[in-house]
């Protein structure tokens, strides 16, 4: 089974997202479900992984709605005020409720202070995931973010993390300025309960999004596969950000080309297992999901 481990959808109507504008494009609008599916169906996906797309209840009382009505989406990472403990808590009780919800991100990327994370009220909502037993997916774009990794792992030894797009290598810059990410990337690794998604992998040269090979992204997979195995490692569409860089298809042919020398059961992890294991998707929303790409 093929699960997409990282897609979104978010509708002006229902949530605000103050970081969507004009720059964005052709996604600077409204996203619905539809649009991926059919882009879902080409390559043979048959789950996704829907991920917030804004810190606030609205956003993620849509994506629960979108979830309802596409079978097609098995799980769902929502935003709790981790900043706001006892809020994160109730809210966390709440939205448990729905078999969907799997884990909590929020978008640290977008905020002014990188040590976010490290703060004490943050400190204690992460424990309230902690100790709920959610997983926390992490935003991580600078060195800073990553570098986090194994502090927030000796705070709290029992949280599952999964580090978002591979913490954004540098793809495109070149061998010298793989660094710090290459040992940083080590370090974040050396936790067994860190994982990683194989998604967002485009070209960090300024302005050129979608200026990315197969060949560019190789060395950057292979030092995660090296590091994280490929039952530590999940694929992720990132789409409609994947829009920007060259669409799903490009993507999805991209990645199957980087990972083409791997064995059957190495890719089965990549593109499926390690997600559903990660995660612990609800079997039957499993089940739900193939009947639906099956049709």
């Amino acid at each position: 089974m093929i699960i997409d481990a990282h897609q979104h959808v978010w509708n002006l109507d229902r949530a605000s997202y103050p970081w969507l504008g004009a720059e964005h494009g052709p996604i600077n609008r409204s996203i619905e479900f539809d649009e991926l599916r059919p882009h879902l169906r080409a390559a043979g996906v048959d789950a996704t992984v829907l991920v917030q797309s804004a810190d606030n209840d609205a956003d993620t009382d849509y994506m629960l709605d979108v979830a309802a009505r596409n079978p097609e989406v098995a799980a769902v990472v929502v935003s709790v005020p981790l900043e706001h403990p006892r809020r994160a808590a109730a809210r966390l009780d709440e939205v448990r409720r729905n078999p969907h919800v799997v884990g909590v991100r929020n978008l640290i990327h977008d905020l002014p202070d990188p040590e976010w994370l490290l703060r004490p009220d943050v400190d204690e909502g992460l424990s309230v995931l902690e100790r709920a037993d959610v997983t926390f997916d992490l935003v991580s774009v600078l060195p800073r973010h990553l570098e986090l990794v194994p502090t927030l792992g000796e705070r709290h030894p029992n949280l599952r993390i999964v580090i978002d797009h591979l913490s954004k290598p540098p793809i495109g810059l070149g061998a010298d300025d793989r660094e710090p990410w290459w040992s940083l990337i080590e370090r974040a690794a050396e936790n067994p309960l860190v994982h990683a998604k194989v998604s967002g992998l485009y070209s960090a040269v300024p302005g050129r999004m979608a200026d990315w090979t197969p060949d560019d992204i190789r060395p950057f997979f292979d030092r995660a596969l090296e590091l994280f195995g490929p039952e530590r490692l999940m694929y992720g569409g990132d789409w409609p950000i994947s829009v920007l860089a060259g669409d799903y298809e490009r993507v999805w042919e991209g990645l199957r080309e980087v990972t083409s020398n791997l064995g059957d059961t190495d890719r089965d992890r990549i593109f499926g297992g390690t997600a559903a294991e990660f995660y612990r998707i609800d079997a039957a929303l499993l089940e739900r999901a193939a009947a639906a790409s099956a049709d």
